[in-house]
Formats: structure tokens, sequence, C-alpha cells
């Protein structure tokens, strides 16, 4: 399976969230394995790619079929504890940011 999301023939979504980690590590990699797999459950959800460096910054990017799709993911109450999390314990900085794809190229082994 390849690290890179497959996704649909555009338009489509992506939320790209970077962030920055603490040092308290507290649940973590729990929590982010958790919101993948939860993530997958939701309508409208395509696929996801994410990366950390060894300098704490990471980038996430989730795909979606709608920014309806997007606005129930961000507004299940698992996903909003997580968030939480993230604000309080987890990150030091983030920002996420919501763009519409309208092309796509490239090549993905199988």
């Amino acid at each position: 399976m390849s690290a890179i999301a497959t996704t649909p023939e555009p338009p489509y979504y992506a939320v790209i969230f970077t962030s920055a980690r603490t040092d308290d590590d507290r649940g973590y990699g729990h929590m982010a394995d958790r919101m993948v797999e939860l993530a997958r459950e939701q309508p409208g959800f395509l696929g996801v790619e994410s990366v950390r460096g060894a300098d704490g910054v990471g980038i996430t990017v989730s795909y979606w079929e709608s920014e309806d799709a997007i606005r129930h993911w961000k507004a299940n109450a698992e996903h909003q504890a997580a968030q939480r999390g993230g604000q309080t314990t987890w990150y030091a900085d983030y920002f996420l940011r919501v763009a519409k794809v309208e092309r796509q190229y490239g090549k993905v082994k199988n």
C-alpha cells in the first residue's frame, strides 16, 4: 500500500493541518492513530497523508468529497476532544487550511 493517498478525479477538498509539537507526549500517538481510524469512518472521507520531521513539525493532509463532509468531521465529538487536547497539550503551534483541489497529476506505484 502506498503512503500517498489515492483520490478521485477533482474537484474535492484538502484539509491541510500543519503543527509543531510540544515535548508533552501524553497519549499523542494513540490519539493520532484514533483520529485517522475515526476519519476513515466518516462520510465523504477520501484519504490522508501525514509526515512529521525530527524537529516536531508535521503536516497532515486529509481529503474530503465536500465542504459539508469537512464540517461534519470538525463537529464530531471525539474529534473535538482531540482538538482540545492539541490546543492545550500537544501543539506549540498549529494552523489549518482548507483548499479545493481542481487539478491533479502524478504517478502512484501500486
